[in-house]
C-alpha cells in the first residue's frame, strides 16, 4: 500500500534537493555564459566558451529534466548518437568547403 505521496509503481522518484542543485548550477553557468560579454570577450575564446557552457547546460538539461541518465545505455545511444553524427558531419563539409575555397584561390586568379 502506498499513500499520495509515494510514487506509482515502476517509477522513480527524484529527491528535490537534487533538482535545486541542478537549477543552482544552471544559474552558475548562465552567469558565466552572461560574464563572457561583460568582460568583452572575443574571438576564439568568446566562442569557444559561449558553446562550452551552451553545451554544460543542455547537458544538464537531457540528463536531469528529461531524465536521460536513468535511462538504459540503448537509448541513450539512440538519442545522443544521431546528433553527434551530424556534427562530425558538419565538420567534415567545413574542412571540404575550405580546402575548396583554397582551391578556387590558387588556381583561378
Amino acid at each position: 500500500m502506498h499513500t499520495t505521496r509515494d510514487a506509482p509503481a515502476g517509477q522513480q522518484q527524484h529527491p528535490i534537493g537534487l533538482y535545486l542543485k541542478v537549477w543552482a548550477l544552471l544559474f552558475v553557468l548562465s552567469t558565466m555564459s552572461y560574464a563572457v560579454d561583460y568582460y568583452h570577450l572575443q574571438g576564439l575564446w568568446r566562442w569557444g566558451l559561449i558553446l562550452v557552457f551552451m553545451l554544460l547546460k543542455a547537458g544538464l538539461i537531457v540528463a536531469v529534466f528529461m531524465h536521460l541518465a536513468w535511462e538504459r545505455l540503448a537509448l541513450i545511444c539512440a538519442v545522443l548518437l544521431p546528433p553527434l553524427a551530424l556534427v562530425a558531419l558538419v565538420g567534415l563539409m567545413a574542412s571540404e568547403a575550405d580546402y575548396l575555397h583554397l582551391t578556387r584561390l590558387l588556381f583561378f586568379r
